[in-house]
């Protein structure tokens, strides 16, 4: 049976599908420019969405010969490049806003427009939801990035769908370009946190604050040891790689010592499941 991650990934692929194809039928049946762009944007996340896909895969696979420390970093990868792409985006929106606050666009059926705009959404938030959840519970960058995007989605949606019936209301056709750059904002800013989250992965920064320390205080805890040092720790993926020398009285013998280095390994790596731990011993 496919992983959980991969059918998180499988189904937002099939429904960024559903989605672009949808707007761009509405697109077509609206005349409306800002519909266009938005068809345009959920096209990249086809690419985003194959892309998580076949990253979770690769993670997945375990260590080899070649890999011995897994394939988790390719979620971190896939994460990297779709922050580029939200980065392409935002120049992409942010060009059309500007050209569609000096042109009137014509639009017709708004009214399906807004049917259309309005189940995408309400479909969209929901799957992003059930994704972020599942990248949370599976401690993956990939879906975690890919849940930000679809819910990104989602708010350009309601922005053009906004768009539209600011449009049909008043008749202010520049309000789907001031929607538009409102989001291309958001979307940059997005895009730089997801930027700044997976550069930190590939260049192998230790793990999260809050989780080194608490490591820390489980080793100060310790009483079977005299102390520690050279503790280094990274994350790949959604594995905690974590290894360091812990200092025993000089008396023990190599059983004793082992012992106490194998229970500890056992008690990080369950802590911070899911991780590898390796514990060298130097007596004192």
């Amino acid at each position: 049976m496919a992983s959980l991650k991969t059918r998180a990934a499988t189904l937002s692929l099939g429904f960024n599908v559903v989605q672009t194809t949808a707007k761009f039928v509405g697109a077509y049946l609206t005349g409306s420019v800002s519909l266009l762009t938005e068809a345009a944007h959920s096209a990249t996340d086809i690419f985003a969405s194959a892309l998580t896909l076949i990253a979770v895969k690769v993670a997945a696979a375990p260590p080899d010969e070649e890999h011995p420390y897994g394939h988790g970093k390719a979620e971190s990868l896939a994460s990297f490049a779709e922050s580029l792409v939200l980065f392409g985006m935002v120049a992409y929106i942010s060009y059309h806003a500007v050209r569609h606050l000096t042109e009137k666009v014509e639009l017709v059926k708004v009214d399906t427009g807004l049917f259309i705009l309005s189940a995408v959404a309400i479909v969209g938030f929901t799957i992003s939801k059930l994704v972020a959840s599942i990248g949370k519970k599976e401690r993956s960058p990939a879906l975690q990035a890919h849940a930000t995007h679809l819910l990104s989605d989602v708010l350009t949606t309601l922005g053009v769908l906004a768009a539209l019936l600011v449009a049909k209301l008043t008749g202010i056709s520049a309000a789907d370009a001031v929607f538009a750059l409102i989001l291309a904002a958001w979307l940059a800013h997005r895009a730089y946190r997801l930027l700044t989250e997976s550069i930190n992965q590939l260049i192998d920064r230790r793990m999260p604050d809050h989780e080194y320390l608490e490591l820390q205080t489980l080793l100060n805890a310790e009483p079977r040891i005299l102390g520690y040092h050279r503790l280094r720790t990274r994350v790949s993926g959604n594995t905690n790689y974590i290894d360091l020398h812990i200092e025993v009285p000089n008396s023990w013998t190599v059983v004793q010592a082992h012992d106490v280095a194998d229970d500890l390994e056992v008690l990080i790596e369950e802590r911070f499941n899911p991780a590898q731990c390796v514990i060298h011993v130097d007596p004192r």
